[in-house]
């Protein structure tokens, strides 16, 4: 894999809003070409199609994470089209916040479907092109919530904490091949997560949080960007980071 973001061929989930989106564009800006994926076909589109007006490279390709033979399909239309994948970029994520004991057991399992399932659903698409390449670098994000616990949290932290796993054996088993994992876990940034919310008042406090707090989802695009443009001999495993004014 090249030094630098020019010409590199990357997947990104979750790219039609938020921080997918920021990640999208910030990098294409800066010469890669973008592979999208994510549900929401209409607006994925037009995202891909804003971007190729702008000059740059982006393929949109309908992808429920949730599904592996769609995140398969995903990445294989990145291969076909572009001879390679260089970067995979887990962005996929939801956060319907609740406490247990409201027992919102379908919420639960959409976390561990999208947080989790999706993550590795990627990785097992991206892996073996990267191994056969002998490069590549897998990006998942976490968030601030997989190295802390509120109430309300635990089952969204649970799945952050289990992607933070993920990413360190994964780190572990490729540096035979010469591949870069990165997890980010981003604080309070401007999304759509708030609104996964079903209850009134968890909504109302996290809204009030994010109000008061949150950066712009070019923070992240700008933490992608800086893991991805390190010399190939540099592997940057782990970025947390947080609004300055964000104590929790």
């Amino acid at each position: 894999m090249s030094t630098g973001i020019e010409g590199e061929v990357v997947v990104i989930t979750g790219a039609s809003s938020g921080l997918g989106e920021a990640a999208a564009r910030h990098l294409s800006e800066n010469g890669a070409r973008v592979i999208l994926g994510a549900r929401r076909t209409q607006r994925l589109e037009a995202i891909a199609d804003e971007i190729t007006e702008d000059g740059g490279r982006a393929l949109a390709v309908p992808t429920d994470v949730t599904e592996r033979r769609q995140v398969q399909n995903l990445v294989d239309a990145a291969v076909d089209e572009c001879g390679r994948i260089d970067v995979m970029l887990n962005k996929a994520g939801v956060m319907p916040l609740s406490p247990l004991d409201r027992l919102n057991v379908q919420e639960w399992d959409q976390m561990i479907d999208v947080n989790v399932k999706g993550v590795l659903y990627g990785i097992a698409a991206a892996l073996p092109h990267m191994k056969e390449q002998k490069s590549g670098h897998i990006i998942n994000v976490a968030s601030d919530a997989g190295h802390d616990v509120q109430p309300g949290s635990a089952v969204y932290s649970a799945t952050k904490h289990a992607v933070r796993a993920l990413s360190e054996g994964l780190r572990q088993e490729t540096t035979p091949y010469g591949l870069r994992t990165t997890v980010i876990s981003p604080g309070a940034v401007e999304s759509e997560l708030p609104d996964t919310i079903s209850e009134d008042d968890v909504a109302e406090e996290t809204d009030a949080l994010y109000d008061e707090h949150a950066v712009s989802a070019d923070s992240f695009a700008r933490a992608v960007a800086f893991a991805i443009e390190q010399p190939e001999a540099v592997d940057v495993n782990e970025i947390l980071y947080r609004p300055t004014s964000q104590n929790l």
